[in-house]
């Protein structure tokens, strides 16, 4: 589960149905999830005597302790609404949208530079593990190394000429 952080391309999380112990996980460990209004979350081991101990790793990072522990000592699912407001999950849409949604947002993401988006991934979870100064310096410094990049200097560009950008998908810099 943990590659899935570390790999360059966000990786989307669809639910439509009930998630339980690993399947929780999953989605707790993905970038993003998109669920049906329909859908449940729950980590039912401790009912059959196998505590959730690999998905209360994912799932104490995903949401507040407290409904972490909740879930893991009772085993009892949450909503779908409630797995949005703790932050499980980052959209609830009905069920007959959930595909449409989905490939909207991975739409979204594919229209991006590629090396941007890895670099804002990898960023994003490096800076976590740090404490916010540290995290502000990494952050300061990464866009610094964005803005040399390629497509960050395309970005720009396209920007100011009010067009649509022309991603080279390299990590790059542009030399001038």
């Amino acid at each position: 589960m943990s590659l899935l952080q570390d790999i360059p391309v966000p990786v989307i999380a669809k639910v439509n149905g009930l998630a339980t112990a690993a399947g929780c996980q999953l989605v707790a460990s993905c970038d993003m999830a998109v669920v049906s209004d329909t859908s449940r979350f729950a980590t039912p081991g401790v009912t059959v005597g196998l505590f959730c101990s690999t998905p209360a790793v994912a799932l104490g990072r995903a949401v507040p302790r407290k409904l972490a522990l909740e879930m893991l000592f009772t085993g009892e699912p949450i909503s779908a609404q409630d797995a949005l407001w703790h932050g499980l999950v980052s959209r609830v849409v009905p069920e007959d949208r959930l595909d449409e949604e989905t490939a909207r947002i991975a739409g979204r993401i594919c229209a991006a530079s590629r090396a941007v988006v890895a670099l804002g991934k990898a960023t994003f979870y490096k800076q976590m593990a740090q404490d916010r100064n540290q995290a502000y310096r990494t952050a300061s410094q990464v866009m610094v190394d964005n803005l040399a990049m390629t497509d960050g200097q395309e970005g720009i560009e396209a920007f100011f000429q009010k067009r649509k950008p022309v991603w080279s998908h390299s990590t790059g810099q542009r030399h001038q």
